[in-house]
């Protein structure tokens, strides 16, 4: 497990680089491991390594992997970076402190409910689908604005900042320059964007958190 503390160091470095660069404040842009597919003896190694930030694509898995690490470090903040199904929400709701992956209307008022229900308040982000591919989710970036008019006015929701995944193949930075713009034109100051292929540039452009895995962990399938 020696190779995880190495990647993060790494990984830390070139954040550290790309915000110098950017003329950035050190520390201003938070790494959130993503460990999916991974077993909870990488999540382990990557704690004692001082990562404290872990990102999970799917509700299942995470409750298999980090209840009991959270009861051993209570500074662990868990990502939902994943799809969420209605059905999935009161776990999520529970286990989550970050949900980045709200993109419709419905979702939103089911994450409302449970939230009044379970009285927890997990940090909630939209997802735009920046690049409006046909396979990926997210709102359209053209309906971001009405989406987090209604969470905020009708389901008493603040969402706190923005994701997206940019194209594949493609150049990342006008992509990341308008999730930028979408999240400052309506005051949210959290903008999750960049992974492993492309957090330079995203820190360039505005990132807050940045989700990295293969480049910490591997690849795994």
């Amino acid at each position: 497990m020696s190779e995880i503390a190495a990647g993060l160091a790494a990984i830390r470095s070139r954040i550290a680089a790309a915000e110098a660069a950017a003329q950035r404040a050190s520390g201003s842009v938070a790494l959130v491991a993503v460990a999916k597919t991974h077993p909870t003896e990488a999540v382990v190694a990557a704690l004692a390594a001082g990562q404290r930030l872990f990102g999970e694509n799917r509700v299942q898995e995470a409750r298999a992997k980090y209840p009991e690490l959270k009861e051993r470090h209570p500074d662990l903040r868990l990502h939902l970076i994943g799809p969420l199904q209605t059905n999935k929400v009161r776990e999520a709701i529970a286990l989550f402190d970050v949900i980045e992956t709200l993109d419709r209307p419905k979702l939103a008022r089911v994450l409302a409910d449970e939230i009044d229900r379970a009285g927890r308040r997990p940090d909630i982000l939209i997802q735009v689908n920046i690049g409006r591919e046909q396979q990926k989710a997210g709102v359209d970036p053209d309906q971001a604005d009405t989406l987090i008019a209604l969470c905020r006015d009708e389901y008493r929701l603040e969402p706190c900042g923005l994701m997206c995944i940019p194209p594949a193949g493609e150049d990342p930075t006008p992509h990341f320059l308008r999730l930028a713009e979408l999240a400052a034109r309506n005051g949210l100051p959290v903008r999750s964007m960049g992974m492993s292929e492309d957090f330079p540039v995203a820190v360039a452009c505005g990132a807050t958190h940045v989700r990295v895995g293969s480049a910490i962990f591997g690849y795994r399938g």
